[in-house]
């Protein structure tokens, strides 16, 4: 029953391949697709799946995360004994900080010792999919696991980067190498088995595994659960995962809905701890029928909303008509004879006239001792391929992802595009160019 699950966020990741975004906050804190942030995505899955007892672990630069949390996840009721709890690192076993997953987990066994539940779910508090963990609380119960690892099909380069599981024909998990250089494949096909960061233990046996030498789940707990005969089991993502939900389509030239058994994101999964996978994500909301969907009435993606007022479009006239095509624009959006493409436009940015965004993302502007600090784009400015963070202004002008050598030489950071000749600019925050 999920009243007897107590789910932990790991939150505390620095981030560092997604610099400068992770120079002033912690990965899971970094705004994604026009209103929220990364980790609420883990948090929304908490309570749509039904789990009202959550501990979200922090670390590293948990102020933005912490005021997040504050402000848009305090529903819950305390008086019936529900929760989402923000636990900062406090070194309770000694003098350091969160070495690994394990390790944030054993300086904090005193939540799990104190707790009432039969099964501990450890989620990753940085990727973007939506997930049913009853179904894979159900599949744990059925096959009496100590522990359940939900897993995802990959192509073996990009399973480097990943745990990859090996399996039998039931399911059970026979090895577990984290970013293996030569990964073992499903039999029979080309595809890999990889651990998407999704734990679901048996608590006593999590008890009695988690010793002082592991320091990692993948590296360390899990090898050593499997070696000790533990049975560690495997859910598949992809197929067992069914996400009920409203899919719409034109009948007869009407707008209707119905309701499907499993939506056609309910096999998405993003890591965006880079820049690329950050950008990309980002870009998968925004076309007709987006690869991963924000406007699931059966599974909404909660967040902390702010007080912007509506977006608004201005001015007409050859050349400066303020509009947006295949695009998320927030609240809070003036755009006056500019024109948006393929692009996500969080709250609180004016875009002047003559300028042009495309396949970019601008994670928009902030209140700052109660004070609006817009993002502003001047007039004529040109920007492609672009991530520009709160509180940039870029004057009018001026020119972004067209010249990498240009871009270079203001100190931004450009990252390539795979198989392309493109590159993404990345404009931290406050910057004023």
């Amino acid at each position: 029953m999920p009243e007897r699950i107590v789910a932990v966020v790991m939150a505390g990741g620095m981030g560092g391949r997604l610099r400068p975004l992770t120079q002033v906050r912690a990965k899971p804190a970094v705004p994604f697709g026009g209103v929220y942030r990364i980790i609420d995505f883990t948090l929304s899955n908490c309570i749509n799946s039904g789990l009202r007892h959550i501990f979200v672990l922090t670390q590293y630069k948990s102020h933005s995360l912490s005021n997040h949390l504050k402000a848009g996840w305090n529903f819950l009721s305390r008086r019936m004994g529900q929760f989402i709890d923000e636990v900062p690192a406090q070194m309770q076993l000694g003098s350091g900080w969160y070495q690994g997953t394990a390790d944030a987990i054993r300086q904090n066994m005193n939540l799990i010792h104190d707790s009432s539940c039969d099964q501990v779910l450890v989620l990753a508090g940085d990727h973007i999919y939506k997930m049913d963990y009853r179904i894979m609380a159900g599949w744990h119960r059925e096959h009496d696991a100590a522990l359940t690892v939900s897993v995802l099909r990959t192509d073996p380069e990009s399973a480097k980067s990943f745990g990859v599981v090996e399996v039998d024909e039931n399911w059970r998990v026979l090895s577990f190498d984290e970013k293996p250089q030569h990964p073992k494949r499903i039999p029979g096909t080309d595809e890999c088995l990889v651990s998407m960061g999704v734990y679901l233990f048996d608590r006593e046996r999590l008890i009695a595994n988690l010793d002082d030498v592991a320091v990692d789940f993948g590296r360390h707990l899990i090898p050593k659960m499997i070696a000790s005969g533990e049975l560690v089991s495997a859910f598949d993502y992809r197929t067992r995962n069914i996400i009920p939900e409203y899919e719409y389509a034109t009948v007869d030239g009407m707008r209707r809905r119905e309701l499907v058994p499993n939506a056609s994101d309910a096999d998405y999964w993003r890591d965006v701890g880079s820049i690329e996978a950050f950008w990309a994500a980002n870009l998968d909301l925004v076309a007709t029928r987006p690869l991963f969907n924000l406007y699931g009435e059966k599974w909404p993606i909660f967040n902390n909303p702010q007080h912007f007022p509506p977006a608004k479009f201005v001015h007409e006239g050859p050349g400066r008509t303020g509009h947006a095509v295949n695009s998320i624009v927030g609240d809070g959006v003036i755009l006056s004879g500019a024109r948006v493409s393929r692009s996500v436009l969080a709250s609180g940015i004016y875009v002047h006239s003559y300028a042009t965004i495309e396949t970019s993302v601008l994670l928009g502007g902030a209140m700052d001792g109660g004070i609006l600090q817009e993002t502003t784009v001047g007039r004529a400015c040109s920007i492609r391929n672009a991530i520009i963070d709160k509180n940039v202004e870029i004057r009018s002008n001026t020119t972004l992802g067209y010249d990498r050598a240009l871009d270079q030489s203001r100190g931004l950071r450009t990252v390539s595009l795979a198989g392309s000749t493109d590159y993404i600019v990345v404009v931290p925050k406050k910057c004023v160019l």
